[in-house]
Formats: structure tokens, C-alpha cells, sequence
């Protein structure tokens, strides 16, 4: 298990690499999971664009997400925003998950692993599964984009 603000997989992150590559290669995981959560205070505090010092650096990963899905969380009123972009970072962190060399490496030797893109209710204590579940590389970009369809209706 590995957990830093608001669950972000980077790819220049070596102590989430690490922790990822150690349960993959030596730990033979099956599935992993990106699990956020909703009312996440790293996402908050990015949303709402305030300078707290040097984890402001770090936020700027979130900010992207952001930007990327601008219309979509922007067209979100009141708290439904904030879960709006708590769920679309988890997607997005799932993407990066599957796109680690660790994960690819995996996959490539025929090693069966799993990402999943999950986010939990802290209100309900509900998980709620958002559709990003990739086993192979050849499906990162549909589970992508069928993950993402519900928030970019036409």
C-alpha cells in the first residue's frame, strides 16, 4: 500500500514507482487500485486554487487534471464539483498507473495484473468502481475512454 496527498501516480515519483514496482515483481499482486476518496483535501485545495507553500508543486499535477476536464468539472454546481474532480483524478492516476514501466513490463512478460480505478465514500464507506479496469495494454485507452464518457456528454 502506498499513499501520498491525494493519490498521485507520477512518473518521476520513485517511492510510488518503488512501492509499485516491489508489489508487482516480488509481491506478484493481481490487481492494483487507485482508490481516492471523496471530499479529498489535496483535490480541494487544488480546486479552489489556494497557495499553501511547497505542496502547491505537488497540486499542480491535480491542477492539470483540472484543466484537462475543464468543462466537465465546471459544469458541476456545489459540493458535486469537488466529487466530480475526485473522481476524474482517479481515472486519470489509474492511466498513469497503467502507463508505469512497471505495469507495461508486466504485461509484456504475460504477467496478469490488473489496474483499477476505485473511489471511496467517506460518508457511506461505499467503494465505488469508475469503470477504469485494465489487464492489458491494448485496453488502457477504451476502459479511458469509456471511464471518461460520462463526464464528456455531448
Amino acid at each position: 500500500m502506498h499513499r501520498n496527498v491525494a493519490n498521485l501516480v507520477i512518473h518521476t515519483d520513485l517511492n510510488c514507482l518503488s512501492v509499485l514496482q516491489y508489489a508487482v515483481d516480488v509481491l506478484q499482486v493481481e490487481h492494483v487500485i487507485i482508490c481516492g476518496h471523496y471530499g479529498c483535501g489535496g483535490v480541494q485545495a487544488s480546486l479552489e486554487r489556494r497557495k499553501l507553500g511547497l505542496i502547491d508543486n505537488w497540486l499542480r499535477h491535480i491542477r492539470d487534471v483540472h484543466h484537462k476536464h475543464v468543462l466537465a468539472v465546471e459544469n458541476v454546481l456545489g459540493p458535486a464539483k469537488l466529487d466530480t474532480l475526485c473522481e476524474l483524478n482517479v481515472i486519470e492516476q489509474a492511466y498513469n498507473a497503467c502507463h508505469t514501466t512497471v505495469v507495461q513490463d508486466a504485461w509484456a512478460r504475460g504477467q496478469k495484473v490488473q489496474v483499477h480505478g476505485w473511489i471511496y465514500g467517506l460518508r457511506d464507506g461505499l467503494l465505488k468502481d469508475l469503470g477504469m479496469n485494465v489487464s492489458a495494454l491494448e485496453e488502457i485507452t477504451p476502459a479511458y475512454g469509456r471511464a471518461l464518457a460520462r463526464y464528456h456528454k455531448a
